[in-house]
């Protein structure tokens, strides 16, 4: 069986698109927009340190998969124990309670400089959580670079 021939996890069917600014309270709650309750649904999500200075939130299915793969790369290799470490020393479970809100723990808040406002965004499979300004300067720099040619060969259209 080659590399291409072997199989490999798929993502559940789930969407979560749009962004959406919203609160941080002194308790450390967000609320989740609407669309993405409905696309997390009564499943269990985890929410832990993005690869960027954001946090990502995502269904228990989907963080599964990543797990997988993540648990796939060889651990002889230092970057991936970091990765390892990075993705789960730093997770939790959560759930949305009756008002569509989520507790992120403290060492998350810190990470992510959430302290007030931030910015949900939706990344097709799973969400990130942005410190408003901070999500403000990523947009600048996209907006300032616009999508280059290179990133559209990417997608093979």
């Amino acid at each position: 069986m080659s590399p291409s021939d072997s199989p490999t996890p798929s993502m559940p069917e789930r969407l979560f698109l749009g962004r959406y600014e919203r609160g941080v309270d002194r308790k450390g709650r967000i609320t989740l927009p609407a669309g993405m309750r409905e696309a997390l649904g009564d499943e269990e999500a985890i929410i832990t340190k993005g690869l960027d200075p954001c946090l990502v939130l995502v269904p228990r299915s989907t963080f599964d998969v990543w797990r997988q793969k993540v648990n796939a790369l060889p651990m002889g290799q230092r970057s991936a124990r970091d990765l390892r470490r990075h993705l789960f020393s730093s997770a939790a479970r959560v759930s949305p309670d009756g008002m569509g809100r989520i507790n992120i723990p403290s060492h998350l808040l810190a990470y992510a400089g959430l302290d007030g406002a931030a910015m949900v965004i939706g990344m097709d499979s799973h969400v990130e959580i942005w410190n408003a300004e901070r999500f403000a300067e990523v947009d600048r720099r996209i907006a300032d670079n616009a999508i280059d040619q290179e990133a559209w060969d990417m997608l093979d259209f």
